[in-house]
């Protein structure tokens, strides 16, 4: 039998959502905040040459250029002020995040509350200012250097005025991109942040697709395999849909207690551990720590000449990493099943969820609480991240060996996919939650006026 919220939540329908006005006026502030972003996106770096530019994506395409720029909506491509994207500043959240494991002092700071948090997030903000002079300046000695050799850098005026100016602009596009985030994630609908990411990937959705089907019309690709593609995008984001709510419920008891009327009542709660617990982490560090050796020799070998061994071992690196290769896929599923279980160990304690059952007198029925409580959630979390382990792997190594075989564009990789699925899901089951919070709102004005007029 359905329950009074199942019954409330199959009633949602366009009538109630043309009712919130609240709901559309965050899907209206979020909507005009991702116009912002794209429109920041074509902004230029002053300086920059785009054909020297373009230039340089072509021939470190499959790098990890290519894979910063899939993030970043394109904007790396294009060098404009918001190059750099949003990935400082989720790098220095991951790392806030392992450093909180690892440091007694973080770890007191988080248990302290909002003020604990806050203060993490202002650490972390300083961070990502860091990383983003790192990188920015990095970026702008790599421009400076690209093709210096032969009269053609991709920076019209190289020198220290263009690094500070290019470091400044990085700088400041990253935050201000961490800032329409945190107020999206406020005043919007959904995160911020993952949005944002969402947004870049979405957008260079429709020129792939066009591609695809260019191919198709000029038969420089089979129609079955464009066919095949679409079947089998389909069938990998179902599949995504039904792994991210999938989780495995541990019953929880607590001791019986007396209600008012007089009855002893056991209350009977779940755990859940979801089957993905640590998201699409461990596809980004897979990929990231994989890409950069290649892109390193893609740019120490342009101005090398043949018949070296330093040029003989960047031919080696480039065939043994390049895509679809089996060694480049045998690391990068064993890349992606270390950073499940690392991240998964980093999300959830065992020993602190064992604690906290112990200390609100919560067990598991059969286990004896404390030390045991906390064997055999380990035990089930193990088992349950190697289902997500091999659920990641499998998402992602799929569309690589199609990138591979079949030249498919890199923007239709599993990461995409995921990240994809991933905030809509999240950000459809918010707006739910708003239309819901909005029905039971009219609900308690209604009884509020019958009860008035029953007084009265």
């Amino acid at each position: 039998m359905a329950t009074a919220a199942d019954q409330m939540a199959a009633s949602l329908n366009l009538a109630n959502f043309a009712k919130a006005t609240d709901l559309k006026k965050r899907l209206w502030f979020t909507v005009g905040a991702l116009v912002v972003f794209r429109l920041l996106s074509f902004v230029p770096l002053p300086g920059i040459d785009p054909r020297a530019l373009g230039a340089l994506f072509d021939t470190t395409r499959g790098g990890v250029l290519d894979f910063f720029n899939m993030f970043s909506g394109g904007s790396l491509k294009r060098m404009s002020l918001i190059a750099l994207g949003v990935m400082p500043y989720i790098t220095a959240s991951i790392v806030m995040q392992l450093a909180t494991t690892m440091s007694p002092q973080l770890a007191a700071l988080k248990k302290e509350g909002e003020s604990g948090r806050k203060k993490i997030n202002q650490y972390t903000r300083y961070g990502t200012v860091i990383l983003c002079v790192i990188q920015g300046y990095f970026l702008a000695v790599g421009l400076e250097s690209w093709g210096a050799g032969e009269g053609q850098s991709a920076v019209l005026d190289p020198g220290m005025m263009f690094r500070i100016t290019t470091v400044i602009s990085m700088v400041g596009g990253t935050m201000f991109l961490m800032w329409l985030g945190e107020q999206i994630t406020s005043r919007g609908i959904g995160n911020g942040v993952s949005l944002i990411i969402m947004a870049g990937i979405v957008a260079n959705m429709p020129q792939v697709l066009s591609q695809l089907f260019e191919g198709g019309r000029t038969g420089s690709m089979d129609p079955f395999v464009i066919v095949s593609i679409i079947v089998v995008a389909v069938v990998l984001v179902l599949f995504i849909c039904f792994m991210e709510l999938a989780q495995r419920r541990v019953l929880i008891q607590y001791p019986k207690r007396q209600t008012a009327r007089g009855q002893i009542q056991q209350e009977r709660s779940h755990l859940p551990l979801k089957v993905n617990t640590s998201g699409v982490i461990p596809p980004i560090f897979a990929s990231s720590l994989l890409l950069m050796p290649l892109t390193v020799a893609q740019f120490a070998g342009q101005n090398q000449t043949g018949g070296s061994w330093w040029s003989e071992l960047i031919i080696t690196v480039s065939t043994w990493l390049q895509h679809g290769s089996p060694l480049y896929m045998l690391l990068y599923g064993a890349g992606i099943i270390f950073f499940c279980f690392f991240y998964t160990s980093v999300v959830f304690n065992p020993e602190e969820t064992a604690e906290n059952l112990k200390k609100y007198g919560g067990f598991i029925p059969g286990i004896r609480p404390g030390k045991r409580t906390e064997e055999y959630l380990d035990y089930v979390l193990t088992r349950v991240t190697v289902v997500g382990a091999a659920y990641l792997t499998a998402i992602c190594l799929i569309p690589e060996f199609l990138i591979s075989k079949l030249g498919i564009p890199f923007y239709l990789g599993g990461t995409s996919l995921l990240i994809v699925v991933n905030v809509t899901m999240d950000t459809v089951t918010q707006i739910q939650s708003h239309l819901m919070a909005h029905q039971y709102g009219d609900l308690i004005k209604k009884a509020k006026l019958k009860g008035g007029g029953l007084r009265r």
